[in-house]
């Protein structure tokens, strides 16, 4: 290990190799706690809606972004939508969920108005289209996270519209 001289006071700083585990929790706050549970417990998207400019939100946040109005109505989406974009990861990471290569797209479910990122799975890449009807397809297992939605695949007969 190589260390550095400090100029100013002559001194080298102490280095120390080691491991520093920090154990962390995250708190969701009560929307995205109410969305997780729902997904997990009963397969289902909620959505928040705003009573005043009527957006609604999936993933579903607590304030619209349009008009600011706090957000208190949920609605139940369906688990189909559309591919509004998407993009092919080729290079296999740690942190992918799947192997590579992997298609990530942007889905705006049927009756929402923003999109929601997820897997699509069950076609080449060569052949995602933007416009192409998907479902989603839940795992058997779920715990309370956005990978319960194990991925997004296409609807039979329905590609690009």
């Amino acid at each position: 290990m190589t260390s550095v001289a400090n100029a100013a006071s002559g001194s080298s700083p102490l280095i120390v190799e080691g491991a520093l585990i920090i154990p962390y929790s995250y708190a969701l706050g009560t929307v995205a706690s109410r969305f997780y549970t729902e997904l997990r417990d009963h397969a289902r998207l909620l959505a928040t809606r705003c009573s005043t400019c009527g957006k609604v939100y999936m993933p579903p946040v607590a304030t619209c972004l349009d008009c600011f109005s706090l957000l208190t109505d949920w609605t139940q989406l369906a688990t189909s939508g559309t591919v509004t974009a998407y993009t092919v990861e080729r290079r296999q990471l740690s942190i992918h969920p799947k192997p590579a290569p992997l298609i990530y797209v942007i889905v705006r479910l049927d009756g929402a108005d923003t999109g929601l990122v997820h897997l699509l799975d069950g076609v080449r890449p060569e052949d995602v289209r933007i416009g192409m009807k998907v479902q989603a397809v839940f795992r058997e297992k779920r715990e309370g996270n956005i990978l319960d939605i194990d991925h997004f695949e296409p609807l039979p007969g329905r590609g690009a519209s």
